[in-house]
């Protein structure tokens, strides 16, 4: 048998933890590699565009399988360009491995061409960050780097001389068993026995919950029954606590709707639970507050904190529900669902009124119709900017649906390569991405990606020929819109001369038409829809002192706009509240 070289090694261990697919764009420095790959049954190489798509694309697909994803770049400027990538995945705690190969370990230090330095690069994106210089260090470093991107749910990089990949790998190499899945983590008694006094001793408790309520809806539902409190949400937690949740207030934020501002205000005692909630406007300095984390570096970033816990939400929460008193007033949390009830018939108004006849057709139409129409099942992946708004106030989280975004970074063009990566992981699932024309245009070549895999990601581009979140920016803060206008060509034709299918929609009464046809069509399409750009409702208390992008320094309005099908949820929750 012919001795493995360290290309294959390398490739032999990523199969070993659990990787499917390595995402990339070919080049010299990554061809021992790449080679290994294609003598690998065991594992594909994805070719894409753009190396940035191949780091969305990576993290998309760990956030939706739990497992660990890979990419990787050639030399200098190849792996430079996944560093935007890598950036979100790190922030949103999905676990990846990037290979970043590097210039010949020969001429590193000397100005060589194409000659970077990633094991600095990329230490400020990633938990670990190292470069493989010698073929003795395998398959160790490999397996550091490895455990470090699921053990801290994270980003590690690894930079690997192609001249190294290509050398033998040792002979007595030492392996051992990966560590591919996280452990709970459980708060400690102490901890616990503080948790249960403030509780107890409190009137008015609001729970606040972000993206670590993952696979504890049951447990928060409990615990929110048991202590009568009312549940808000930040935008990472919509998906895993907003749906049959007879508690619900809305979300925080500027983005935000409903009661929850109110309800984390208006409480003696406010507990976060796994959020690393970013917009500390938004949250009270005149309360006790309490945070859960399974991450301690998170604990009190945000706000002064009376109480840290540190553990993950469902082993704290189980571990918490049976020893508090079960209140029993529920004067509090009736008072929240109704003005939760209350501001979402407000703000739904304006966009009901001739919606099916407004042209340019109204995003939050589209929205909502989208929402409607998809699978039960489906994976949205979000752009960054105003589809935010729409998929925050729009989409109906089931407990099966995934909505993915750029929530924490808040690059532009990320949808359609997330897109890419919750695709591959199952062909049969339906993933809609919900595009803006300006981050769409950025990495439009990746659309090229879905007609070469014959992806069936369904592209709903939200365009309205505008920077358009840019441009509520500049007017917050007192600014003529400049430099936002985008001239774009019919979206639908570039997708038809691609060999995708494409279709573009002007009028409100073509729009579900449209939808069903593009979701019926077997392979990748784009529904192009122009909307107007003067959509969202501004409330004349707005200042030139808020801060610009999504943070407020002043008055903590959130904008308006419409609701969606939340309305008939709150609806419904009230009329569960007991009557005098």
């Amino acid at each position: 048998m012919a001795k493995q070289n360290v290309a294959e090694q390398f490739v032999d261990i990523l199969v070993r933890a659990g990787v499917q697919r390595l995402y990339g764009v070919v080049g010299d420095s990554l061809n021992p590699v790449v080679d290994a790959v294609r003598r690998n049954a065991a594992i594909d190489w994805v070719q894409v565009r753009h190396e940035e798509t191949a780091a969305f694309a990576a993290g998309a697909e760990a956030q939706i399988t739990g497992r660990l994803a890979a990419c990787a770049g050639s030399c200098g400027p190849g792996n430079l360009h996944l560093i935007n990538g890598l950036y979100d995945a790190h922030r949103s705690m999905a676990s990846v491995l990037a290979l970043a190969s590097h210039i010949p370990s020969s001429e590193i230090g000397l100005g060589y061409f194409q000659e970077t330095h990633p094991e600095l690069l990329f230490r400020e994106c990633s938990h670990y960050c190292e470069m493989i210089s010698s073929p003795q260090q395998m398959p160790r470093l490999l397996q550091t780097a490895i455990q470090h991107a699921i053990g801290r749910s994270g980003v590690s990089v690894v930079a690997m001389p192609g001249d190294i990949a290509d050398r033998p790998a040792p002979e007595k190499s030492i392996e051992h068993a990966l560590v591919t899945t996280r452990p709970s983590v459980r708060p400690g008694d102490t901890e616990l026995d503080k948790l249960v006094a403030m509780i107890d001793e409190a009137e008015r408790v609001t729970l606040f919950c972000g993206s670590g309520t993952a696979g504890a809806h049951a447990e928060v539902m409990q615990f929110a029954e048991r202590i009568k409190s009312p549940v808000g949400h930040a935008l990472r937690g919509k998906e895993w606590i907003q749906y049959d949740n007879p508690y619900d207030v809305g979300m925080s934020g500027l983005l935000g709707y409903g009661a929850a501002y109110e309800a984390t205000h208006e409480c003696d005692l406010l507990i976060l639970l796994g959020t690393d909630f970013p917009y500390n406007a938004f949250l009270p300095d005149d309360v006790k507050i309490v945070q859960v984390d399974v991450r301690p570096e998170h604990l009190g970033r945000r706000s002064k904190l009376d109480l840290a816990v540190w553990g993950d939400v469902r082993e704290t929460l189980r571990c918490l529900t049976p020893r508090v008193r079960a209140k029993t007033s529920r004067r509090f949390l009736d008072k929240m669902l109704k003005k939760h009830a209350d501001a979402l018939e407000g703000v739904v108004k304006a966009y009901t009124r001739k919606v099916e006849k407004h042209v340019p057709i109204h995003p939050e139409y589209v929205a909502s119709v989208l929402d409607e129409l998809a699978d039960d099942n489906a994976v949205f992946t979000v752009d960054t900017g105003m589809c935010n708004v729409w998929a925050a106030r729009y989409l109906s989280p089931n407990g099966r649906r995934r909505i993915i975004g750029s929530f924490s970074h808040g690059s532009m063009a990320n949808a359609l390569p997330q897109a890419i990566g919750a695709q591959f992981t199952d062909r049969h699932r339906q993933v809609v991405s919900m595009s803006g024309d300006g981050g769409f245009a950025m990495l439009m070549g990746d659309f090229l990606t879905l007609v070469q895999y014959d992806l069936p990601v369904k592209v709903v581009l939200f365009n309205n020929s505008s920077l358009g979140m840019v441009e509520l920016e500049m007017l917050v803060a007192g600014l003529p819109s400049f430099g936002t206008a985008n001239r774009n060509p019919d979206f639908a034709a570039v997708a038809r001369a691609a060999g995708a299918y494409g279709v573009r929609v002007e009028k409100p009464k073509q729009l579900a038409g449209a939808l069903k046809d593009a979701f019926r069509h077997k392979g990748p399409a784009l529904v192009d829809v122009v909307t107007d750009p003067n959509a969202l409702s501004i409330p004349p208390r707005i200042s030139a002192e808020m801060v610009t992008g999504f943070a407020l320094s002043a008055s903590k309005i959130v904008l308006d706009g419409g609701v969606g099908r939340m309305l008939q949820m709150a609806r419904s929750n009230l009329r569960n509240v007991p009557r005098p």
